[in-house]
């Protein structure tokens, strides 16, 4: 995958990009702390399926208009979002407010953060419902009941996955590439 640096106001971002220049585009965003290659062994899958990456090396300081940032200097109009743990506290941040930019969603152990976590508290109840197809994958992280749950705040397909390990980029990339393939097809 080619590496590159793209500033955005006074922070520079790191991407891997890869596979080919196909109108289907999918934007990985890591868990904190999660190694800058935490999703080449997903990418790999994706690439076969004919499917365009772009994974985020950190999260570290990310938000929404540094993404927008980087899918503009990319060329991106439009992509499909995936996340793990906290990259998809992110991924359904920029879900719900960012209509008509993202295609799909796919949140790996973690639910709408208007929903409860699994320690009982509401990561942001300010949080719109996202309007765009959406998956869950149900974590030893997220109980299959609360990514159940997550399904109240999608005004689109919805569907829930379930993997018993702690971090799907790294212990299912298999799986968790499977149900990015599922999303992103426009079947």
């Amino acid at each position: 995958m080619e590496t590159r640096r793209i500033v955005v106001g006074d922070h520079a971002w790191t991407v891997r990009i890869g596979g080919s220049q196909s109108r289907h585009t999918v934007v990985l965003l890591p868990d904190t702390d999660a190694p800058v290659d935490v999703y080449d062994q997903v990418c790999t899958r994706l690439h076969t399926s004919d499917l365009r990456t772009i994974a985020f090396e950190t999260l570290d300081g990310l938000d929404a208009p540094s993404v927008y940032a980087v899918l503009d200097d990319l060329g991106v109009p439009w992509t499909n979002l995936v996340g793990c743990g906290a990259g998809a506290d992110l991924a359904w941040q920029l879900a719900a407010r960012g209509f008509g930019r993202f295609m799909g969603l796919v949140a790996a152990g973690r639910g709408h953060p208007a929903g409860a976590g699994a320690d009982g508290t509401v990561a942001d109840s300010t949080c719109p419902p996202v309007e765009i197809p959406a998956t869950v994958i149900a974590t030893k992280h997220l109980p299959r009941t609360l990514a159940d749950a997550s399904g109240r705040y999608v005004y689109g397909e919805f569907r829930v996955a379930q993997v018993d390990v702690a971090d799907p980029a790294t212990e299912a990339a298999q799986e968790l590439a499977t149900e990015i393939v599922l999303r992103s097809g426009l079947w």
